[in-house]
C-alpha cells in the first residue's frame, strides 16, 4: 500500500518553478530518502504534502487524503520535524514535552522523555539557554514520539554531534519497525545510505533519479587495464553491465547487478590488472549534480 503518492506536483513562484512535476510514491513501512543541494524542492515537496502551501498544479495524497482539499487530516497522520524548528524559549525542556504531550493525544510524554535522556538533552535547562544542537534534539524528541503513520523528517541530524547522529538513525529504524513509514530529507549521504529503502534525488525542482538502496549496493564500478582488446559484451551481460569510459588501454564497467555472472566473463579478459569498487551513493549523487 503506498502512504504518499504525487501525480506531477508543481509549485512555481512566478517564472520561478520550485518543484516541477514530481511524481512519487512511497510505501507504507517504507524509510525514504530525498536528496538534493539547497534549492532543489525538498522543503518545497514535504511543505506541498502538509498542505502549508498551494500547488499550482498536480495533487498529492498522503493515507489516502489529499494534500490540499483534506490539509487537516493529512496533518492529523503526519508528524512533521521542519528544518529550523521554533520552540517556546522562556520554557524548560521538559515543559516543552509536557505541552505538546498535551496539545496532541498521539505524542507520548513517557516516550518523549524517553527519547530526549537516550539524545543526553537535559530537560531542566529552558530552551533560550539551549544550544542549537540541543534544541534539535529537543524538537526531535516531540515529534519521534508522536505515533502517526508518516514521518517527515527535514535534516533531522542538523547540528548534532556523531554519538547523537548515530542515535537518531536507530529511532528512525525503530520508528519503521513499528510500521510507520518515515520520509527523510538529508545533506549526508551516508545516513541516507544507511537508513533508507529507497532513495530520490532532485535537482532544480525535478526528480532526477530514484532507486532503491538494495539495488544500489549490488552496483560496482570495474577499472580494468588491459594488454589487448576488450571485444564485445555477451549478449547475456548487457542488460546488467555498460562500459562507462575506454582509454589507454584502461576499461571503466559499471555493473548493475550481482557481480557472480561477470566474474567468468572477466576472467577470459587480458587483463593487466582490474579493481573493484562498490558505486555508492556519493557517485550516484555526484552523476547527477555535477551537470551544469
Amino acid at each position: 500500500m503506498m502512504l504518499v503518492e504525487t501525480a506531477t506536483l508543481t509549485k512555481r513562484y512566478g517564472t520561478f518553478t520550485a518543484l516541477d512535476a514530481l511524481t512519487i510514491s512511497v510505501r507504507e513501512g517504507e524509510v525514504f530518502g530525498l536528496l538534493g543541494p539547497n534549492g532543489a524542492g525538498k522543503t518545497t515537496f514535504l511543505r506541498l504534502l502538509l498542505g502549508f502551501i498551494r500547488p499550482t498544479s498536480g495533487r498529492g495524497s498522503v493515507a489516502g487524503f489529499d494534500c490540499l482539499e483534506q490539509s487537516l487530516q493529512v496533518r492529523a497522520s503526519t508528524a512533521y520535524l521542519p528544518g529550523e524548528a521554533r520552540l517556546f524559549r522562556r520554557m524548560d525542556g521538559a515543559g516543552v514535552l509536557d505541552f505538546f504531550a498535551g496539545l496532541r493525544r498521539e505524542c507520548r510524554r513517557d516516550r518523549a522523555h524517553n527519547i530526549a535522556r537516550r539524545l543526553d538533552l537535559d530537560c531542566s535547562r529552558q530552551v533560550a539557554r539551549m544550544s542549537t544542537g540541543m534544541r534539535q534534539k529537543l524538537a526531535l524528541a516531540v515529534v519521534l514520539a508522536t505515533e502517526a503513520p508518516l514521518l517527515i523528517l527535514d535534516e533531522p541530524t542538523a547540528n548534532l554531534d556523531p554519538t547523537a547522529r548515530a542515535e537518531v538513525l536507530t529511532l528512525v529504524r525503530e520508528a519503521q519497525a513499528a510500521g510507520r513509514t518515515v520520509l527523510f530529507s538529508s545533506h549526508v549521504l551516508s545516513e541516507v545510505e544507511e537508513t533508507c529503502d529507497r532513495v530520490a534525488i532532485l535537482r532544480a525542482g525535478r526528480l532526477v533519479h530514484e532507486q532503491s538502496i538494495e539495488q544500489l549496493r549490488r552496483s560496482h564500478r570495474i577499472t580494468a587495464r588491459l594488454t589487448g582488446t576488450l571485444g564485445d559484451i555477451p549478449a547475456a551481460l548487457q542488460p546488467h553491465v555498460r562500459i562507462a569510459s575506454q582509454h589507454n588501454g584502461v576499461v571503466v564497467l559499471e555493473a548493475a547487478d550481482s557481480l557472480a555472472p561477470l566474474l567468468g566473463w572477466l576472467a577470459t579478459l587480458p587483463l593487466a590488472e582490474v579493481r573493484i569498487d562498490p558505486v555508492g551513493l556519493d557517485a550516484v549523487y555526484e552523476a547527477h549534480h555535477k551537470i551544469r
